[in-house]
């Protein structure tokens, strides 16, 4: 007797060729829908008129609702699973893409697609409530919108993890692997040198000044200037958007269309300077990942912490070197030959690393830039376990810089206002600006290890081999490897903060002439 089960031909037997071609074909339809929205997101703050709000937070919770109904149907999940099963026959390439449409689809499974929608629709018509809060100096407009942006959080992290406290999960979602277990030591360990040292400093008689960059420079030359800083970086122009904005951020839909969008101040030219190097590092990262990923999931920075550990690197460990200096020092002269053009580097160089504690992040200097952070992870988490409410916010700010800071907080536009990150519901974002910045400290630390001219580079303004080494070991690799995975193979060990602290430690002792 015959005792085997009757089978249909060509039914349900596993065909790996066939699933690839779906996996392609997938991936395609979700490039195409992600370029919309990046473009949505990326246009619409800067280009769209004040009555497009509502309009554009509509285009866009559609579109994002139809590409969480796409990666969440049922039959994407069994092709996934079946494509994992056959990882030895797909390829590196192919098990990574899996591997990271999984990791995405089991964050957002269990959020009905119309939540998802809803909370798109209402972090755009945040944002522009933000915008206009900020210019007025009227938390009280925005204040409704971040407790319902919170609330909204709160409730899908519930949906995607609902035995995970719902901050962890969202740290976990800009950094993969972390949770306020990895961030409290490393918040202590940063806070243990940096509130002494910037004490130390403080009580120093030595007083570096940046007198000899102040003054009224003309806008129009600023730009210049942002567009020459971009060449020196090494940005790629041709696959580069520059445009203005409220806050400055780097977006843009694919490898080969990045966009920038900054400000730029008359009376502050190095925010301009420091702004552009910063975000640089964020657009060479997109500009440079395998050209192979561009239309899979595998195209982008691996995590934030990442994509901010290129931002910080530019901005601080080349931008405010000493040795970039001489080259900073020539390019300022030559767009400001009147007001700037008898600065030496070294006047510079101080210029740009005073340890003067001030109420706006985006211009601290490397010193008090982690305490900001640091208030920021603070009522976050407060906000996220419900001990306090958006009215809360001012207070609980303006006490945390009289603490860590030692300033007093005259409005809220220089206050709790100052970022837009919330109004995006952004919440958990913080840490990785601090996480990149250690990251970045142990990047440059392992390149000179293996024989890069850092400061060969910096001075000679040829940052090609600093280029190379981040585009081979970070940039290359877009999403197919964890920040964790990266580390270990750029720098042969894992994450360490203590390159960091003694990074801070050695640069602002010697800036101040601390005896230690």
């Amino acid at each position: 007797m015959d005792t085997k089960t009757p089978t249909t031909p060509n039914a349900a037997l596993p065909n790996p060729k066939k699933d690839m071609a779906d996996l392609d074909a997938l991936e395609l339809r979700r490039f195409a829908l992600r370029y919309a929205l990046d473009e949505i997101a990326t246009f619409g703050p800067s280009i769209d008129p004040p009555k497009a709000t509502e309009e554009r937070a509509e285009a866009f919770a559609v579109l994002d609702e139809e590409a969480t109904r796409l990666l969440c149907a049922p039959e994407v999940g069994a092709l996934l699973d079946r494509l994992e099963s056959n990882a030895g026959i797909i390829g590196e390439t192919r098990a990574a893409q899996v591997k990271i449409l999984k990791r995405d689809r089991a964050s957002l499974v269990n959020v009905p697609p119309e939540e998802q929608a809803a909370f798109s629709r209402l972090a755009v018509q945040a944002n522009d409530v933000w915008r206009r809060a900020k210019a007025a100096n009227d938390w009280a407009s925005f204040e409704p919108y971040l407790n319902r942006l919170v609330a909204a959080r709160v409730s899908m992290a519930h949906a995607m993890n609902p035995d995970a406290d719902p901050y962890d999960v969202w740290l976990d979602h800009y950094e993969y692997g972390t949770s306020r277990a990895f961030y409290g030591p490393f918040f202590e360990r940063v806070k243990e040198c940096v509130v002494p040292l910037l004490a130390e400093c403080m009580a120093s008689p030595r007083k570096p000044s940046h007198r000899v960059v102040e003054g009224t420079f003309d806008e129009r030359r600023q730009w210049d200037l942002a567009r020459n800083l971009m060449r020196i970086e090494g940005v790629d122009a041709d696959a580069l958007w520059l445009g203005s904005t409220e806050h400055p951020y780097t977006g843009g839909p694919s490898i080969g269309f990045v966009a920038i969008a900054t400000h730029v101040y008359p009376d502050n030219v190095l925010s301009n300077v420091f702004s552009m190097l910063h975000e640089g590092g964020h657009a060479m990262y997109e500009q440079n990942v395998d050209p192979a990923y561009r239309f899979t999931s595998l195209k982008g920075g691996t995590s934030s912490g990442m994509h901010e550990s290129q931002s910080r690197f530019f901005e601080n460990y080349v931008g405010r070197s000493e040795a970039f200096s001489e080259q900073l020092t020539r390019l300022l002269a030559k767009h400001f030959p009147g007001q700037l053009g008898r600065m030496t580097a070294h006047q510079l160089y101080m210029a740009e690393n005073c340890a003067e504690p001030g109420l706006i992040r985006c211009d601290a200097d490397e010193l008090t830039y982690p305490l900001h952070i640091l208030l920021r992870y603070e009522i976050e988490q407060l906000l996220f376990s419900g001990e306090a409410k958006a009215a809360d916010v001012p207070g609980l700010w303006a006490d945390r810089c009289r603490t860590y800071l030692g300033l007093e907080v005259p409005t809220d536009t220089e206050g709790a206002l100052q970022d837009t990150h919330w109004s995006d519901g952004d919440f958990a974002y913080f840490p990785t600006y601090a996480l990149g910045s250690a990251f970045g400290a142990q990047f440059k630390a392992a390149m000179v290890r293996q024989g890069v001219d850092f400061d060969g580079c910096c001075a000679s303004g040829d940052l090609a081999p600093i280029r190379e080494w981040l585009r081979s070991n970070i940039w290359h690799w877009g999403r197919a490897k964890d920040s964790a995975q990266l580390m270990r193979m750029a720098c042969g060990e894992d994450f360490e903060p203590r390159y960091y602290t003694d990074y801070l430690v050695e640069k602002f002792s010697a800036v101040y002439e601390l005896d230690r």
